[in-house]
């Protein structure tokens, strides 16, 4: 199941249960995990992208390993809410992922890259630094906002 709406994606989850947030970028994809409870969302690791079948591999064994009972993906909508090219091939990815057997929730990230790009600048992390941990940490920013969400419905 796909959607974009908290309520449904609650209600495919009614025990609760860690989700994992993804930021998928062409390159890599971020990923973060939240506790059973949905309180708090912290960046996990980074798939370096190379053909689908071997990213969905990794996906599954993170999945299996932290018991996974969702999935909150990153959608990079255009400033006016419209979809882009990139909007298209996550929503592609997306149902890929479906065979995964979790529910899966599309959340607007829009401002998640340049939340956490200047999250990163005020600390005056270096460039490098910030290109390792940008899109672990965007994938925290999707999965919070989303977890936010869904204990606010």
């Amino acid at each position: 199941m796909i959607t974009s709406l908290t309520v449904d994606f609650r209600a495919a989850l009614p025990m609760g249960g860690r989700l994992l947030g993804l930021d998928v970028g062409t390159k890599t994809i971020g990923t973060a995990l939240c506790d059973a409870g949905w309180s708090i969302a912290s960046p996990a690791e980074l798939i370096r992208r190379t053909k689908f079948g071997a990213d969905k591999a990794a996906l599954d064994r993170l999945i299996a390993a932290q018991a996974v009972k969702g999935l909150v993906i990153g959608l990079p909508l255009n400033l006016d809410g419209t979809d882009s090219p990139r909007t298209q091939s996550v929503r592609a990815f997306a149902r890929n992922m479906e065979s995964s057997g979790v529910p899966i929730l599309l959340w607007d990230e829009r401002w998640s890259t340049q939340a956490v790009t200047r999250t990163l600048l005020d600390a005056d992390t270096s460039r490098a630094r910030r290109a390792e941990l940008v899109d672990k940490m965007a994938a925290a920013y999707i999965l919070q906002g989303a977890i936010d969400a869904l204990m606010m419905g």
